[in-house]
């Protein structure tokens, strides 16, 4: 009972109830019709349409299949609320009625289940009914809202892509930026801040040991690129360990190791695939040659030939780290206590994921950017996790499951009224 009043008593926050239930049918479509990253087409058509709708200037197709909504409503600051669009090539496993049971084909024509597994059905929707609020609260604020909606935060090519394009030479430079994302691990109601440093520069990295084959009995005459790999991935620990320094989070897992083709045969080659973790981009580029120099040493002390030396590359695919405006975090804190309560705003640490939000407060001159934690996870599920019976499921699970009917309202409600005060500072 408890929770049905809180989710009645945000829902007169963003709206009437129609509108509330309407909002819930959005986020069914869009959880039932997944699309892969770059392949967001119909996604952003149907909103696209419903902003329209609206009374926003839309402009599709923007940084490949991304959306631009633009309200302009007299002078003022310029605020930009961003959601990202796509899914992940996941098998929903969550036995809801409205579960996802598209395949789906991603960029490369490959075929794929799809899901929703990151939360970005939720964004979208959140992104929709505060735009809704806005337009419906013109008289409360003076301004210009910018609404995004971006493509392929899952792979870091979305933001990148509609930086490049012109996003803020073509429409109206924002004053404050504006996101959140979905926590599988904070109950449903609640909303999370961290100042500063948020999430981490994600880096991925291909790495081929390269050898010298022949064969297993005969192991002398060879170079055996299996042990000089073996040798490299606890080296690699060895940076984090003692040179990096303890004050600067930092993250180097070997995610993939594949190498040779029998048993009694040492093969030429081992493939490793590499993800880095870190927040300032010292330490970003600290760890990247540190790993070039630690695998070339290791290579040139194995007796390898200057050809024979790793290939050593970084995929496109790069997340700065996204960095929350000190500021403007504990403004937006204060902000949100006064609209959802005390209780339900709480202050949370970094962590290690990524999120390609991040570039939109990185251009020059720095843009005042925030991305809020908005809880996803029921409450009855968080009690079960508590109590050790069942643990909650993280984002990017097959199972992530969450209280959208708590989690809708609760988005909406801050990000407009948010939007709202931004406007008035």
């Amino acid at each position: 009972m408890k929770k049905l009043l809180l989710c009645s008593a945000l829902a007169v926050g963003f709206g009437t109830s129609a509108q509330a239930q309407d909002l819930m049918s959005v986020y069914k479509h869009l959880h039932a019709n997944p699309e892969l990253s770059l392949m967001e087409v119909e996604t952003a058509r149907y909103l696209a349409a419903r902003l329209k709708a609206e009374g926003f200037e839309v402009t599709e197709q923007f940084g490949g299949t991304g959306v631009v909504a633009v309200m302009k409503n007299g002078p003022g600051k310029t605020v930009m609320l961003r959601a990202d669009m796509d899914a992940l090539p996941v098998k929903e496993e969550t036995g809801l009625s409205f579960a996802s049971t598209v395949i789906t084909r991603d960029a490369e024509g490959n075929d794929w289940p799809a899901m929703h597994a990151c939360g970005h059905d939720i964004h979208m929707t959140v992104a929709l009914g505060a735009a809704r609020e806005l337009a419906a609260k013109k008289d409360q604020w003076s301004g210009t809202l910018i609404v995004i909606l971006q493509p392929a935060e899952e792979i870091s090519q979305g933001a990148l892509a509609m930086l490049g394009e012109g996003l803020f030479e073509k429409f109206p430079r924002p004053d404050y930026n504006l996101a959140l994302h979905a926590n599988s691990g904070l109950e449903a109601g609640y909303v999370g801040i961290v100042p500063g440093y948020a999430l981490a520069n994600v880096d991925s990295m291909d790495i081929t040991v390269q050898g010298i084959g022949g064969h297993g009995a005969y192991p002398h005459t060879t170079k055996d690129p299996v042990v000089l790999a073996a040798q490299m991935v606890l080296a690699f620990q060895a940076i984090i360990a003692r040179e990096i320094s303890p004050q600067e989070p930092a993250v180097i897992t070997v995610g993939s190791i594949h190498g040779g083709t029998k048993h009694n045969i040492i093969g030429e080659e081992v493939k490793m695939q590499l993800t880095l973790r870190s927040y300032s981009e010292d330490v970003r580029q600290q760890t990247i040659e540190a790993i070039k120099r630690t695998a070339n040493g290791l290579a040139a002390a194995y007796g390898l030939p200057e050809d024979k030396m790793p290939i050593i590359s970084l995929r496109n695919e790069y997340t700065p780290s996204a960095y929350n405006n000190p500021d403007l975090a504990e403004t937006v804190m204060a902000m949100m206590k006064n609209q959802i309560g005390d209780d339900k705003v709480v202050q949370l640490d970094p962590v290690m994921g990524g999120e390609d939000f991040g570039r939109y407060g990185k251009v020059e001159p720095k843009i005042p950017s925030l991305i809020y934690w908005l809880g996803a996870a029921s409450s009855e599920d968080v009690a079960a996790a508590r109590s050790g019976k069942k643990p909650l499921p993280s984002l990017h699970s097959p199972f992530f499951k969450p209280d959208a009917a708590t989690a809708i309202p609760t988005g909406v409600t801050t990000m407009s009224e948010t939007a709202i005060a931004l406007f008035a500072k």
